[in-house]
């Protein structure tokens, strides 16, 4: 049967990871397995109690009906209370939280929103892919804006404020900046929110990655009156060890919540109870869990490091986030060149800077979600590799 795509689809191809995995699974097959340093998917457990919590919770007889679309009131009281004891952020848990099945789902439901036909959203390049699809998907039309190491991977509002941006209704961000880790400057939260009232752009803060590495956890609705022009993303897949579990939560106004619930209540019928539960637990574990983690992946931070000064590679070592940004050599023509050699001559297969956009072409990207043996291992193929190889 001929049957043709939605329009929809039109220059949105599969999730490159998506396509990544299968050609790595095919070469495991085929050989050698490779060390996959790519994606950032924990690869520890969530905290005892909070496993504890979902299995006594899973074994009740009177849990496994829909739940409703806005999430428990005990799971949107335990957002309140970390936003409130982490970031100094007082949010209504009646009205200003809305609890998500993961975060990225949310990126689609903020821009199914608010874009359609004629719409336009300010997207980071390089950024989340995500971002950029979810705006083609709702109809919406991708304006890039451009970091640059030149300026500290932040964006230039001067260059910004050159445009028209009568048609741009949302505006991507995301500090710490994934892929680049770069951590927001001192009055950049404060720069985005007046930018936003000042164009009447809704700013859409993506913030999964501000507990790893990070000593001051922040969040952009901690500016005063962010509310009027932010909503914010955040999940418990890398701050909880819980990526599979899909929790994550949408922050802001009534008003944003409200609408946006008018969109996610037609596309899925809430979250499993027990899930929601346990993730209460999780949401009231003190500073020693973060601690923990924080420890673990501080130390395999410095394997990757060393990973990258045998490549020849430069980084800045104040990054956040479960991954090293790093340039490429400068005998290597880019990222895609260099992930690719390292793939087939070595069978470790690092992420490529250019699939976050052109802005990352000369750079790779490392993740920290592997133990340290697979690290140590993934040293050695890449020295045994460069021995017999001119890069």
């Amino acid at each position: 049967m001929d049957l043709a795509t939605a329009p929809r689809l039109e220059g949105i191809g599969e999730y490159y990871f998506s396509q990544k995995l299968r050609a790595i699974e095919a070469l495991n097959r085929s050989g050698v397995p490779v060390i996959n340093l790519g994606i950032g998917s924990p690869d520890g457990s969530p905290h005892p109690e909070v496993l504890s919590e979902l299995a006594a919770q899973g074994a009740r007889n009177d849990v496994h009906a829909y739940q409703g679309y806005k999430g428990i009131p005990a799971l949107r009281e335990a957002v309140a209370a970390w936003y409130a004891r982490c970031y100094g952020v007082v949010l209504d848990p009646s009205v200003e939280i809305l609890p998500l099945i993961g975060s990225k789902e949310g990126i689609l439901h903020v821009c199914m929103t608010y874009l359609g036909a004629g719409d336009e959203a300010l997207v980071p390049n390089p950024g989340y892919p995500t971002y950029r699809s979810a705006v083609q998907l709702a109809g919406g039309t991708c304006r890039e804006y451009a970091l640059t190491a030149a300026n500290d991977w932040e964006p230039d509002f001067d260059a910004l404020e050159r445009q028209s941006l009568s048609r741009v209704k949302l505006m991507w961000v995301n500090y710490p900046h994934m892929p680049t880790g770069r951590l927001p400057s001192a009055g950049l939260f404060e720069r985005l929110v007046a930018f936003g009232k000042k164009h009447g752009i809704l700013i859409c803060h993506d913030n999964p990655y501000s507990f790893i590495l990070n000593d001051q956890p922040q969040s952009l609705l901690s500016v005063p009156g962010a509310t009027d022009c932010v909503v914010e993303l955040n999940s418990l897949s890398k701050s909880h060890n819980m990526a599979g579990w899909r929790i994550g939560m949408l922050c802001g106004a009534q008003q944003r919540i409200d609408e946006v619930l008018r969109f996610k209540s037609n596309m899925d019928s809430g979250m499993f109870l027990p899930l929601q539960l346990a993730a209460v637990k999780a949401l009231g574990l003190g500073q020693d869990w973060y601690d923990a983690l924080n420890d673990t992946y501080r130390s395999r931070r410095g394997l990757v490091y060393a990973l990258l000064d045998a490549l020849g590679c430069t980084y800045d070592a104040a990054q956040a986030g479960l991954f090293v940004w790093a340039g490429v050599p400068s005998p290597v023509t880019n990222g895609f060149t260099l992930s690719d050699a390292l793939l087939e001559g070595a069978r470790v297969f690092i992420t490529p800077g250019g699939i976050f956009g052109s802005e990352g072409d000369n750079y790779i990207r490392v993740s920290l979600c592997s133990p340290t043996a697979r690290l140590e291992e993934a040293i050695g193929r890449i020295s045994t590799y460069l021995k017999n190889a001119s890069l």
